[in-house]
């Protein structure tokens, strides 16, 4: 009796063990990354799609980049510069960033100037003068193209949570800066509201 009274403790601290125990994601599939799914009320990757999509349509339809340059005109040169996160989140606002500079180049409207690539080139021009490289070969300073418009951005949140309801609103605030003048040569900005439930989380 006592023998039994063992093995079936022992079988249920067992079946315990194998409950209680660690968790771990073990098993995956690939998903569309354009498919729209949220599991938390945080910025999440179709919002940064969303944004970035309607500042690269917006601007590429905006009356003063609408039309192609002429034949052999050179594109309007644009640098995506610094995007502020006003909200209360950790959100990836170079993610961001390079997100609108691609949906930017796939307009085929602009040209495209990349800001960390340029500190990168100016670290290649020093080592390229330094002497390990062949001087006929050597590149230098001089001959970068000049940017003809710098985007700037900011994104602002408001939360609003009253008993079991939460509501997300996002703002980004896009504006395309001529420097040669100083002024805004377009601006636009994308909202996104988002309502969730509170519920409870089983394991």
């Amino acid at each position: 009796m006592n023998t039994r009274r063992l093995l079936l403790s022992a079988l249920v601290a067992v079946s315990l063990a194998g409950c209680g125990g660690p968790r771990a994601f073990t098993r995956g599939t690939y998903e569309d990354p354009n498919t729209i799914e949220m599991l938390g009320d945080r910025f999440n990757e179709n919002d940064l799609q969303l944004i970035a999509k309607k500042m690269a349509e917006s601007l590429a339809n905006a009356p003063r980049f609408a039309q192609p340059p002429p034949q052999g005109a050179a594109l309007p040169i644009v640098l995506v510069g610094k995007l502020r996160n006003s909200t209360s989140e950790h959100i990836d606002m170079r993610s961001l960033g390079d997100k609108i500079q691609t949906a930017l180049a796939q307009t085929g409207r602009f040209a495209l100037v990349d800001q960390q690539a340029r500190q990168d080139i100016a670290e290649e021009y020093e080592y390229q003068q330094s002497g390990y490289v062949n001087p006929n070969a050597a590149k230098a300073p001089g001959q970068q193209a000049s940017v003809d418009f710098l985007m700037t951005g900011d994104l602002a949140s408001i939360i609003q949570e009253v008993g079991r309801d939460k509501l997300v609103y996002y703002k980004m605030t896009a504006k395309l800066n001529d420097v040669r003048t100083g002024t805004i040569a377009w601006t636009d900005e994308k909202q996104i509201r988002k309502k969730f439930e509170k519920q409870g989380v089983s394991w």
